[in-house]
């Protein structure tokens, strides 16, 4: 298999486990979303979440007060973010066939997604919908470095899958083009609260989890539990577990 097609086959990964991942997949902190719309002043403003998966974007934005567009390719996780997100205008479509008209919206926000588009088709395609001056913002939840046990976790969740990542994971930051200007980054503190189980269960909706074998995931499953209860931290009950949520923002150069 090459590279092209196991990235492939991980970005498809996701429908067939929307339930799972909207029920263990974490949120965005509202301060992350806050800051990634202030260019355009106050609000509420008409906001496209792109590559929206379950809406776990989503609906911070509704909550927010933001009228919320989703757009999401898979059939599956846009069934899922219909049945938890009622309000938001849900349509089926890609970062590069964006399916609303030119100029329609203030803002296009992108959580944990924009490393499966391309962007050379996906950032002119954004810069259409969006009026002059609005704005882009990709967030991606990541580990928080500071805690200590994260480096031997990360180490038994890894998976045959991971000797094909980039060194940077999955925080890849939205490459300069042209139609963009003032990119400026942002982090914030964000948790989600955890037991072992939970937390493992979280881990089996990423995507080199997903396309493993059943009898490699059992493996991986199994070393991720033995560590966490081997940690005081983690081995019984519930645990916050710390993260930081990273945003890219900019603004449309039309």
């Amino acid at each position: 298999m090459t590279s092209d097609d196991l990235i492939a086959r991980r970005a498809g990964s996701f429908g067939a486990h929307a339930a799972a991942y909207a029920e263990h997949r974490p949120d965005y902190p509202a301060a992350a979303v806050r800051w990634a719309l202030a260019p355009l002043g106050g609000g509420p403003h008409r906001v496209l979440d792109l590559g929206a998966g379950t809406g776990k974007l989503t609906g911070v934005l509704l909550a927010e007060g933001h009228s919320t567009t989703a757009v999401e390719p898979d059939e599956g996780m846009l069934g899922e973010l219909v049945r938890r997100h009622g309000a938001a205008r849900a349509l089926p479509g890609s970062a590069e066939r964006i399916p609303v008209p030119d100029d329609t919206v203030d803002a296009v926000l992108v959580g944990q997604a924009f490393h499966w588009f391309d962007p050379a088709r996906a950032l002119p395609e954004i810069a259409r919908v969006l009026r002059p001056g609005g704005v882009l913002a990709a967030l991606w939840n990541g580990d928080d470095e500071s805690v200590p046990w994260f480096p031997g976790f990360n180490r038994a969740a890894r998976s045959s899958v991971n000797e094909h990542d980039e060194p940077s994971g999955e925080w890849q930051p939205v490459p300069d083009h042209e139609l963009f200007t003032d990119t400026t980054h942002g982090e914030f503190p964000h948790a989600q609260r955890h037991t072992a189980e939970s937390l493992v269960a979280t881990i089996n909706t990423h995507s080199h989890l997903l396309v493993i074998p059943p009898e490699e995931r059992e493996a991986v499953n199994a070393r991720m539990l033995a560590f966490l209860r081997s940690r005081p931290e983690t081995a019984e009950g519930e645990f916050d577990l710390p993260l930081i949520t990273r945003v890219v923002r900019m603004r449309s150069t039309r």
